[in-house]
Order: structure tokens, then sequence, then C-alpha cells
């Protein structure tokens, strides 16, 4: 007997204003102007994979909501980076910064998952917090911003090109 396998298939969620659709899907988040940003020591790049979790850094490494599980790792940070738009062009919008703890001998990470998902939306919602980042590590974000797309740079709001003067 042949059976056909059964193909699940996802819906479709329109995004458009006129849609009717209330039921699964409805009130998400578009997370196409995202983009997260990782800070490494002396290095910043753009890993979309912390967008799963799953950036360079953090694949292989079991992850500690207790610092002290992590006595000899370095710290690490992602920023996430919103892009919003206006009839000027792109801009960036939001920039928040989260903290974590990389022990890539030992395999081991701490991070707070919660507060990660809370920056992210932080950003999306345009604001900007990057306390914790030193004017280094300020520079080096903003190296990579204005490499990426200067004319974003320039057309950002004066209070987030604040956030890195120190």
């Amino acid at each position: 007997m042949n059976k056909e396998k059964k193909i699940f298939a996802l819906n479709i969620i329109s995004n458009e204003d006129k849609s009717k659709h209330k039921g699964f899907g409805a009130g998400s988040i578009d997370l196409n102007s995202m983009s997260p940003v990782i800070l490494d020591g002396d290095e910043a790049y753009i890993d979309i994979g912390a967008m799963h979790a799953k950036s360079k850094v953090e694949k292989g490494i079991k992850f500690s909501m207790n610092r002290e599980d992590v006595p000899n790792g370095r710290q690490v940070w992602i920023v996430w980076v919103a892009v919003d738009r206006s009839p000027e062009g792109q801009f960036y919008g939001g920039l928040t910064a989260c903290e974590m703890w990389i022990d890539t001998e030992a395999r081991r990470g701490w991070k707070i998952l919660a507060d990660h998902v809370n920056r992210m939306d932080y950003a999306l919602k345009r604001k900007v917090l990057l306390e914790g980042l030193s004017p280094e590590q300020k520079q080096l974000l903003k190296k990579l911003l204005l490499d990426t797309n200067e004319q974003w740079w320039e057309r950002s709001p004066e209070h987030v090109k604040a956030a890195f003067e120190d």
C-alpha cells in the first residue's frame, strides 16, 4: 500500500491592515529590520545566527543563568540594531546592548535569555540602551554602523548619535 506523506504547511499571515485574520500569528513581530551585531574583544561583526542564539560565539556553548559558572569567561556583547524608514530613507532607529560571558575552552557561557529577548524588543521599539559598553566598544560599534551604511548613520536621530558620545 502506497501511503502519501502528509505535508505540513505554514500559514502565510498578511501584514496588511485590511487583513481580518485574528488567529494564529496575529500581532506577530516583523524582524526583517533587525540585525544582531557581536562585539567580541576588538572585533565587531554582524552575525544573523544570533537571532536564534546560534551566533559564532554561542555555538557549542552550554549557557547558565549563574555568572559564577563561567569564572574564566570573556565578555561578549550582542547589540540589537533596528533599522527604520522615513520619507528620506532608512536610518538606525533602535540600538540595545546585551551582555554575555563565554568560556570557549570550557564550552560554558552566561547570559540571561529574558534580558536578550527584552532588549531585542526595546530595539524594535526604537529605544537606545548602550549602557555597559566601554567608550572603545561604542566606537567599534559606530565604525561598523558607518561602514555598513554611512547614509543610514547620517539620517539617524540625534539621540541615537548622542548615545555614542562619552
